[in-house]
């Protein structure tokens, strides 16, 4: 959950999360030594310090710029594909979950129990309870086993809408007509809030996703209950 006057990321809740976070601070730092490079090179020149035509016109200094980009881009490209296949890795999900958009509020149904599905809408302000978040709950929360692999079979029934969860390193299209997966594994107990990141509507704004990580046995209970109900 975000908080007032927070300037990093939502503190990870996932493997891929994490490795989101590292590269993004390694990534940034990149950018930084860049920065501080280019600022001299101006400055030197700006100051006179930097005019000797036999550095500014040499081949030397063509091959360092040549080469120097090459393996800053291999640096950044590097990690950044071995994210992008950890993100699209799903094998053997303990848990498979399908989440339809629609204007404007989620449906979720686990395919691995044969009724077990609801509609999670956004709880009003006015039936806030004290502690809860304004535009963020919702009143049926997606329970999941923690520590599992779970995998979210993401689709729309309307039109656009986009499946996101910062703090789990989640974010996936919902096209209407087209069946989008993804998968995570949530590495502690917790409550995770996401909104649809589409514009989707008059109403984009109050469609908001609640994901509830619990110990193994606590949601197998939860399930038998829902599924008492249903």
């Amino acid at each position: 959950m975000a908080y007032p006057t927070q300037l990093g990321f939502q503190d990870a809740a996932s493997p891929v999360m994490e490795e989101m976070l590292h590269f993004h601070d390694h990534t940034l730092m990149i950018i930084f030594l860049i920065s501080v490079l280019v600022l001299y090179i101006i400055a030197a020149m700006v100051t006179a310090t930097l005019t000797d035509i036999h550095i500014l016109d040499s081949q030397g200094i063509e091959i360092v710029w040549t080469v120097l980009p090459a393996i800053i881009l291999i640096m950044i490209a590097l990690p950044s594909l071995r994210i992008l296949y950890l993100m699209d890795e799903i094998s053997d999900p303990h848990l498979t979950i399908k989440a339809i958009g629609h204007q404007w509020y989620w449906s979720y149904e686990y395919t691995d129990y044969e009724d077990l599905g609801f509609d999670a809408y956004m709880i009003p302000t006015q039936d806030l309870t004290p502690g809860q978040f304004r535009l963020l709950e919702a009143d049926h929360r997606m329970v999941i086993p923690m520590e599992s692999p779970i995998r979210i079979l993401v689709t729309a029934e309307d039109v656009l809408h986009s499946w996101a969860v910062p703090a789990l390193g989640v974010k996936m299209d919902a096209v209407p007509g087209r069946l989008n997966q993804t998968s995570f594994i949530t590495s502690r107990p917790g409550i995770y809030f996401g909104q649809c990141s589409e514009i989707c509507g008059a109403n984009h704004s109050f469609m908001p996703i609640v994901v509830e990580a619990v110990p193994l046995e606590y949601f197998e209970s939860w399930s038998s209950m829902m599924l008492e109900d249903a």
